[in-house]
């Protein structure tokens, strides 16, 4: 049985650039020039990792960070977001979030949408199988898990159907605290791999794993709660976003 159990974890890069035609050569392209600068917006959506908890600036925990990253690219002008982040939720809370005008009409108007979420769908299983907690109950529990961020998908394409998709996978807290439990380790990959095989279904998609970086690591990357990450560990995710993102050359993502 195992006694602790806790995940959470918490965009992409549109790079793309217009060629410029030289005036009245309307068939030519002169390959010297540079490609003109894209203006992106992007919508962030999930749980406390993209809202932010643990971040001491209080700008949106990765995002602020992904934003700076982002605006060194020659391909982007400039990066702008919106943070529909809520503390605590789950994918079926998610759903209901997608619903709301606000994040519908922003999500049509937006390039890219990024997700954290899956964290406390694992806490769900830990909470409602405590006396009898096993890796066969978060095994069990995927399969509802894929079909809920499934249907997630389908409604960001529903109401955008070209717009591009990040999912951020999810990190064990606990792996400093408790490395020699792996049964920890094994749900934490379990899940990663059942996320990225659901969105993977999908085109112009990525997904973004992040649990490695929180392993081992001699520096500190959590908040004073053991459980988010701190202005480090979210600065981390960020680098791994923008360097996943600029190694598949996501030009998919082109409008």
């Amino acid at each position: 049985m195992i006694k602790k159990l806790t995940f959470l974890f918490a965009i992409v890069i549109l790079m793309t650039g217009c060629a410029v035609h030289t005036i009245n050569q309307p068939k030519q392209t002169n390959m010297t020039e540079k490609p003109v600068p894209k203006n992106l917006h992007m919508v962030a959506v999930g749980d406390s990792l993209t809202e932010g908890v643990g971040d001491s600036t209080k700008r949106g925990g990765y995002i602020p960070y992904l934003k700076d990253i982002m605006e060194t690219k020659k391909e982007i002008g400039k990066f702008t977001y919106d943070n529909f982040g809520v503390r605590g939720n789950r994918t079926d809370q998610l759903l209901k979030k997608l619903k709301e005008p606000k994040v519908k009409s922003d999500i049509k108007n937006s390039d890219i949408v990024m997700i954290t979420i899956g964290g406390n769908d694992v806490m769900k299983v830990f909470r409602d199988n405590f006396t009898e907690l096993k890796i066969a109950k978060f095994q069990s529990a995927i399969k509802g898990y894929q079909l809920r961020l499934n249907e997630i998908l389908k409604t960001i394409r529903e109401y955008k159907p070209n717009v591009g998709i990040v999912l951020i996978g999810i990190y064990n807290p606990f792996s400093k605290w408790f490395s020699d439990i792996k049964e920890l380790d094994q749900i934490v990959e379990n899940w990663n791999e059942a996320s990225k095989k659901t969105i993977m279904q999908y085109d112009n998609t990525q997904f973004v794993p992040v649990s490695d970086i929180f392993e081992n690591q001699n520096e500190d990357l959590f908040y004073s709660d053991d459980f988010h990450p701190n202005d480090k560990g979210y600065k981390l995710i960020a680098e791994r976003v923008g360097k996943i993102l600029a190694e598949n050359k996501l030009d998919q993502f082109r409008k």
